[in-house]
């Protein structure tokens, strides 16, 4: 099992909204802080990231910004330009990414703006370690570049297909961002931290056991088979890396993909209990209960109202 994109597909709980931005200078925006993991892509052109603290920061095109909590952030051609609040406008039902046009007499530049709808009450531990604004440049992450130069390309002018594949790249870049950032950490030695536990050897053999069988009866010393350590050098290392114990994180994961289940498949809650583990509804339930505070068969009752 792919361990970012099963932590990823399990934090997500709605559509990523988006919006292809047009603007020429001079030119100004603020965008609003909001719920979910906003981003940024220039795909043509040249402008600044205005952060909120700190000081400006140039961008140049296929340049990505991550801001982890959807914080606050200004975007400009220049530094000195006024800026307005940026509005997305209503979307239609049915509508994948929305369109905002800002006219000037000066340069064009185009981006995508939105935000990725991730769950924040329990977010997975990887997520925990993101800087809160995390800028990544075209030169040194091609393979999401390439992501953003095809995107560019689908928004220059309607094509058939468009909008199977803007949303699809979209939702693809998110991947590729945390890849980058996992990959820069490893480039600077960080091992350490969840970067370090996914592009470690052993331990992201063992992580990847655990996602692809989280209802097995492991035991640290068979997980530390699986990565080829003995039982202790195992335990330290995953405790290290990855911030708790093996077991410990195996009950963690357990929980989230049982909460999945029952907000995404009406899957009989013994059938929900065998899958992460758990001989018996009872147990499962006292277990869940312990983890989020309610039961489990009212967690999927207030789920499917908030949906």
């Amino acid at each position: 099992m792919d361990v970012l994109t099963d932590a990823l597909a399990a934090m997500r709980v709605g559509q990523t909204r988006s919006a292809r931005t047009e603007v020429r200078a001079p030119w100004g925006l603020r965008f609003p802080a909001v719920g979910g993991t906003t981003f940024h892509v220039l795909l043509r052109g040249r402008c600044w990231l205005l952060p909120p603290d700190g000081e400006p920061v140039e961008m140049a095109t296929g340049d990505v910004t991550l801001l982890r909590h959807g914080s606050t952030v200004s975007l400009a051609d220049d530094p000195a330009t006024p800026l307005q609040d940026f509005r997305p406008g209503m979307w239609r039902p049915g509508q994948t990414i929305g369109r905002v046009d800002v006219e000037g007499p000066g340069e064009r530049s185009l981006l995508v703006c939105g935000a990725y709808q991730l769950g924040r009450t329990r977010p997975h531990p990887l997520l925990a370690e993101l800087p809160d604004l995390l800028l990544l440049r075209a030169d040194e992450t091609p393979g999401l570049a390439a992501a953003v130069a095809l995107l560019g390309a689908e928004l220059e002018e309607a094509r058939a297909g468009q909008d199977g594949v803007v949303p699809a790249l979209v939702d693809a870049m998110l991947l590729l961002i945390l890849r980058a950032w996992i990959e820069r950490c490893a480039r600077g030695a960080a091992d350490i931290g969840w970067p370090g536990a996914l592009t470690d050897a052993a331990i992201s053999v063992a992580l990847a056991a655990l996602h692809d069988e989280p209802g097995r009866a492991w035991t640290v010393a068979g997980l530390g088979d699986r990565a080829g350590l003995s039982r202790s050098a195992f335990a330290q290392r995953f405790t290290a890396l990855v911030g708790e114990p093996p077991l410990t994180y195996l009950t963690w994961w357990r929980m989230t993909v049982a909460g999945r289940l029952l907000r995404e498949s009406d899957a009989p809650l013994s059938a929900v209990a065998e899958r992460v583990g758990y001989a018996s509804e009872f147990a499962f339930a006292k277990a869940f209960k312990r983890e989020f505070g309610i039961a489990p068969g009212r967690y999927r009752r207030e789920a499917a109202v908030a949906a």
